[in-house]
């Protein structure tokens, strides 16, 4: 029998987070771990008089793909997947491992390879996107990978992914329209500020938010989600930040990562764990050791580091900078092949101030 809050999940990411209207080209791109979701979401979307298309995936693939290639075949990008990118109207991403550390005997230059090659792809993803020429949205789906990672039973880390997209309650939409008002305030707040300044234990940085636009991420994107997010001017950033929590990207957990920022280039970077995949990824393109993305977490329902960078990032009480590209509707105009998400707490002896007014301190807004 079908988990009710499963089929709660994917109608709440067919109608509420994308949208999908009848005749739309709706891409479902699933792991095969996944496919209970992949399932429920193909009903919702054929419910709602779509057009789906599944592609499904798997840990081998992915792992192969890379691993048996040579660089010329890394570097070809297939027809078919220039064309989904530019033609699909809705993309819903359903993400899963069999083993999350499927890609760890992977040279971490042909992940960097792989990541050159599609960067066009991803620049008509961000575009398309921002100019509301594609909607789409993401989730996991809870798999004993996710759970064995966050040190939780399935039956356990199932209730904590239901909980935090609030598929265990009566009504989520409810919820997550609940959410967006309260974003928003901190978002109209900030509307117009210049200079951002975090002071903690792990984090003396500033940066300039003049002329960018803060997003209001209420689980449109992100299922679930919890954050409010701009694109800082490139050039900006001025300190450092000592990650508190590992940064996981391509199957590799960087451990202890320090960067220090100067003009908004980092100049200096190492890690406790996994320094030489950092610093490969740092080494990307022109635009891999800028700032593509600051923002703090609001979800204070999520409060445990699961390893999952959807849950992770949006944990109230921390504060999150990506490397590389971001988001154009933001104002961002750095490009890259990476979008790096770390994460740093911010719940003790720590505030944001903007333009010299208190924003936030030891995890809450002060506003």
């Amino acid at each position: 029998m079908t988990d009710p809050r499963l089929k709660k999940l994917a109608d709440l990411l067919v109608n509420y987070s994308v949208k999908v209207q009848p005749e739309e080209w709706v891409l479902i791109n699933g792991h095969m771990v996944a496919e209970p979701l992949v399932a429920e979401v193909l009903r919702a979307v054929l419910e709602a008089g779509g057009r789906p298309q599944v592609l499904m995936g798997s840990d081998k693939i992915t792992e192969y793909s890379l691993k048996y290639a040579n660089d010329d075949q890394i570097k070809w990008i297939s027809p078919a997947a220039t064309l989904l990118y530019e033609k699909v109207d809705v993309l819903i991403a359903l993400r899963a491992f069999g083993n999350t550390r499927h890609m760890s005997g992977v040279d971490p230059k042909k992940q960097q390879l792989s990541g050159k090659a599609k960067q066009p792809l991803m620049q008509t993803y961000m575009e398309r996107s921002a100019a509301g020429d594609l909607r789409w949205t993401l989730t996991n789906f809870p798999c004993s990978a996710y759970a064995q990672d966050a040190d939780m039973s399935l039956d356990d880390y199932e209730d904590f992914v239901y909980s935090a997209c609030y598929c265990d309650k009566d009504d989520p939409v409810a919820e997550w329209m609940r959410i967006h008002d309260e974003q928003q305030k901190v978002v109209d707040w900030l509307k117009g500020k210049k200079i951002v300044t975090v002071k903690s234990p792990n984090a003396d940085i500033t940066l300039s938010i003049e002329g960018r636009t803060f997003i209001n991420s209420d689980g449109s994107h992100n299922m679930p989600s919890g954050e409010v997010f701009t694109g800082p001017v490139e050039d900006s950033a001025n300190g450092w930040v000592n990650y508190t929590y590992p940064a996981i990207e391509q199957g590799k957990e960087v451990e202890g990562i320090r960067l220090e920022f100067k003009d908004g280039k980092v100049v200096n970077a190492s890690a406790e764990k996994n320094e030489e995949f950092l610093l490969a990824m740092l080494d990307s393109d022109e635009g891999s050791r800028y700032l593509g993305e600051f923002a703090i977490g609001t979800n204070y329902g999520i409060q445990k580091f699961t390893k999952s960078i959807l849950y992770d990032e949006k944990i109230g009480g921390s504060f999150h900078m990506a490397v590389g590209a971001g988001y154009p509707e933001t104002g961002s105009k750095n490009v890259s092949a990476i979008h790096w998400d770390m994460i740093c707490d911010i719940r003790e002896d720590s505030e944001i101030r903007v333009d010299g007014d208190l924003l936030y301190k030891d995890g809450n807004f002060m506003i």
